[in-house]
């Protein structure tokens, strides 16, 4: 059995991937539990122009509703937000998020950075970040910006991501609580489950 920093602290989880990453954060919210008990904000590198399929790609398998955001809107635990095509997604402090247009960060747009780092503001020690494979380094700064701030950290194994360039870009900057393959992430993620319920 794995050993994880769990936590009944955590009120919730930022993911971001890029290339490589559909697959495994799909196997990963197939098994996440419908009633999960806290939000998850995804954040996926995504053809700008291409704004509808995607959802419903990620919700064929997904227990948990998806939802893409509005500007403002309310944050509730029981759904998994994801990053709108060609918006940065903010987390803001007094549990809502933002959207916007502002240019390119790591030539992307949504930037996992930008969900990352203002998920670490708004939520501090109490986030998780979790970060996939990816081609650029996008999110490396993020998941530093998580564990500045107390959260834990975790990013897919890069000898088994597709790409490895981002969770290595991650392993550069910071020290990563957990370096984990996509069944340890689902393992940790359902052992947190179980806690947050029984704590």
């Amino acid at each position: 059995m794995t050993r994880f920093k769990l936590s009944t602290k955590y009120k919730a989880i930022a993911i971001g991937g890029s290339a490589g990453s559909f697959q495994p954060i799909t196997k990963i919210l197939s098994v996440i539990p419908k009633d999960f008990p806290l939000p998850i904000f995804l954040c996926l590198h995504r053809l700008k122009h291409v704004r509808h399929g995607f959802v419903e790609a990620l919700s064929i398998k997904s227990l948990k509703s998806i939802h893409e955001p509005f500007d403002k809107e309310s944050i509730k635990r029981e759904l998994v937000y994801l990053a709108p095509a060609n918006y940065h997604l903010s987390i803001e402090l007094g549990n809502t998020m933002s959207l916007s247009t502002e240019g390119l960060i790591n030539n992307s747009r949504p930037a996992i950075d930008i969900t990352l780092e203002s998920a670490a503001y708004a939520y501090r020690d109490k986030l998780i970040g979790i970060l996939m494979s990816g081609a650029n380094k996008d999110g490396a700064l993020g998941m530093q910006k998580i564990k500045d701030r107390g959260g834990l950290t975790i990013i897919q194994d890069p000898e088994e991501s597709m790409i490895s360039t981002m969770p290595n870009s991650a392993l550069s900057v910071t020290e990563i609580d957990h370096v984990l393959k996509t069944d340890q992430i689902i393992e940790f993620l359902l052992e947190l489950d179980q806690m947050l319920r029984s704590g």
